[in-house]
């Protein structure tokens, strides 16, 4: 079954209207690269199946469980599996996947899987592979303890593995927790060595052009949050502002002298995802960040072989924020808000720096580490 809903977006038209087809067309499809992702459910075969045949992929997915295999699969793992092989159909993809229903701390047993990457690269640190994380909870919800865990591993990743780890920003606006009206962020989203991944409403037109951009979030309902409230943002209460997230926009009205996020954001609304045998209309900026996650590994299988190096952590997206000459890394989301932060030019608590124009990225990035 290859025929979504006409009213949802098709991998070819988040990549046309991202610049990822741009990349595609130099020939870099995610050969020889790697986007490892942290899931606590499962998926059904025969749904990824249908979707690789769909987009015939050509890549490759393999599975590592941790701490006890899943028993259900409730929709992420596939939504994150299938982004990633929509945008790089000759990429690794490996599920590193636990099951969040068990009797367990969720949190330990997230942080074995960061762990089991870690050990699993030791000896492929400059591969110039990435991680994506499409899941967290409010900083308040989340043990002293395992924040210490988990940010140690993210700092392991990144400084001795060279990777840039994608996290979903969340789904409930600026209130994490829940509570509507009560300010708050997901970690580990906000952890400073976490790129934090917004979302936003893409629209295209006849062309499959990109047409207009708006802040994903959804007020209409304020009692229950239920992942609907859109594009998570806001000011840390654990974490101070780290000396590189600096770009024009960073210091505001709101700022604290805090961590704030996301730092950048992609389309979390009406994705053509294929799950219980049926297609769908998924979204949220568990989508957001697999896609963000994908277009650096295709960025960086450009540079290692252009130039025969690449970037990674999150510092590189206000490296190229600020070093731009007259380019546009990124499309400036200046339209909604996340029920409380509105979008802005600049930087902003809805979308951070903005939505991936990887036409413009690559040849920021790569001018600068050259």
């Amino acid at each position: 079954d290859c025929r979504p809903d006409s009213q949802t977006l098709l991998p070819k038209e988040v990549a046309h209207a991202y610049g990822y087809d741009q990349l595609w067309n130099r020939g870099w499809h995610g050969e020889n690269m790697t986007v490892n992702l942290v899931e606590i459910d499962g998926f059904d075969q025969a749904d990824i199946q249908n979707y690789f045949d769909c987009i015939n992929f050509h890549g490759k997915l393999d599975v590592a469980d941790i701490d006890g295999a899943p028993r259900q699969a409730e929709g992420e793992s596939t939504l994150d599996i299938e982004m990633v092989a929509g945008l790089a159909r000759s990429i690794h993809i490996v599920d590193y996947e636990t099951d969040g229903n068990s009797n367990g701390n969720i949190w330990t047993q997230v942080n074995d899987a960061l762990q089991q990457i870690v050990n699993d690269n030791t000896q492929n640190a400059n591969s110039g592979s990435v991680v994506s994380i499409s899941l967290g909870a409010a900083e308040s919800q989340i043990d002293s303890a395992d924040r210490a865990a988990i940010d140690q591993s993210l700092q392991i990743l990144t400084k001795a593995e060279h990777m840039t780890v994608f996290i979903a920003s969340g789904d409930c606006g600026a209130f994490a927790d829940r509570v509507f009206g009560s300010l708050s962020v997901s970690f580990p989203a906000s952890d400073p060595w976490a790129t934090s991944v917004g979302g936003t409403v893409l629209r295209i037109d006849g062309n499959g052009n990109r047409a207009s951009e708006v802040v994903w979030s959804d007020g209409s309902n304020r009692a229950s949050c239920k992942n609907h409230w859109g594009s998570g943002g806001g000011n840390s209460e654990v974490f101070r502002r780290p000396g590189w997230q600096n770009a024009f926009g960073v210091d505001n009205q709101y700022s604290r002298g805090v961590r704030q996020i996301p730092d950048i954001s992609a389309v979390a609304y009406a994705l053509a995802v294929y799950f219980n045998g049926q297609w769908n209309a998924v979204g949220g900026t568990s989508a957001a960040a697999p896609i963000w996650a994908t277009g650096v590994a295709l960025v960086n299988e450009g540079l290692i072989q252009t130039i025969r190096k690449f970037v990674y952590s999150p510092q590189q997206f206000y490296f190229a924020a600020n070093n731009s000459n007259g380019m546009h890394p990124y499309f400036d989301v200046t339209r909604g808000d996340n029920l409380y932060y509105p979008a802005t030019p600049g930087w902003d608590y809805a979308t951070g720096l903005g939505t991936p124009n990887l036409a413009d990225y690559f040849p920021v990035i790569s001018n600068k580490i050259m």
